[in-house]
């Protein structure tokens, strides 16, 4: 299926910590030949916003953007990272990731991050990075908090003014975010990241689409989160998911909403030519 103006909001690429399938100018270059319009880069573990702009510029003709994940290297809930990152013009800030208390207790260990504290309430800190990304309008990535912690970061969100809450990934088999949840999450206003399966989903093409239409497709945006060197490159593996997702039913409107329209709304590219 045609790429061209296709954005994709959650790729990694390297130079990074870890093994990436590709370095991000081979990557970048990519999705420029394949007609895409914008890549988003994430690392699990530094700011991406300065890299997007080298690259961008480098390749020209396709629009790169950068994030920030607030795990331990960058100091967790550090407002001082995220206002960092913003002034370089990143457009995501993502939630702690390997870093969350729930991921954590996924992997049998103990300790890590979560945007609640003892009382159950946002922490002061969260509540800081809020107001920040309310004020940037750009994005706010629940990453991997636990499905009910999420859901209380979104309403917070949603009381600070964050306009661009994108529910990461929730069919990842560690969050596996119940249904009830992801609708009472998309009442607050919040988008939903679907990504490629890769072998770490919970759910099948088949079921994936189905929670995709009992959630709605105008709350949804299409990623891959790939970039792993054991599977398939993002560019064709944005390929493979639109061409799945039209096998399941999905006409070429509903999918250019997904990966056109509304990914371009969330980085505020709607007046750009």
């Amino acid at each position: 299926m045609d790429l061209h103006g296709v954005i994709e909001l959650h790729v990694h690429a390297g130079p990074d910590v870890r093994p990436r399938k590709m370095e991000a100018l081979t990557l970048v270059r990519a999705g420029k030949a394949a007609g895409m319009r914008a890549l988003l880069l994430k690392s699990h573990d530094t700011i991406t916003a300065d890299l997007a702009q080298i690259v961008e510029a480098a390749v020209g003709g396709i629009r790169v953007f950068g994030a920030v994940t607030l795990n331990e290297a960058v100091g967790g809930f550090n407002p001082e990272a995220v206002k960092a990152a913003l002034a370089l013009g990143a457009k995501e800030v993502f939630m702690p990731t390997f870093s969350a208390a729930h991921h954590r207790r996924q992997d049998g260990k103990s300790g890590g991050l979560s945007v609640l504290d003892g009382a159950g309430q946002i922490r002061s800190e969260v509540r800081a990075i809020l107001d920040l990304v309310a004020r940037a309008d750009v994005m706010l990535g629940t990453s991997h908090l636990a499905p009910e912690e999420s859901l209380a970061l979104v309403r917070a969100a949603r009381q600070a003014g964050v306009q661009k809450v994108l529910v990461s990934h929730p069919e990842i088999g560690f969050l596996a975010i119940p249904l009830d949840i992801q609708r009472a999450m998309a009442a607050e206003g919040a988008y939903f990241e679907r990504m490629h399966l890769h072998g770490n989903s919970c759910v099948d093409w088949a079921g994936l689409v189905a929670v995709m239409r009992a959630v709605g497709i105008d709350r949804t945006v299409l990623v891959t989160d790939l970039g792993r060197p054991d599977v398939v490159d993002p560019v064709t593996g944005m390929q493979e998911m639109l061409e799945e997702l039209g096998k399941q039913g999905f006409i070429r409107a509903e999918l250019d909403l997904m990966v056109r329209r509304t990914p371009a709304r969330l980085l505020n590219l709607d007046d750009e030519v």
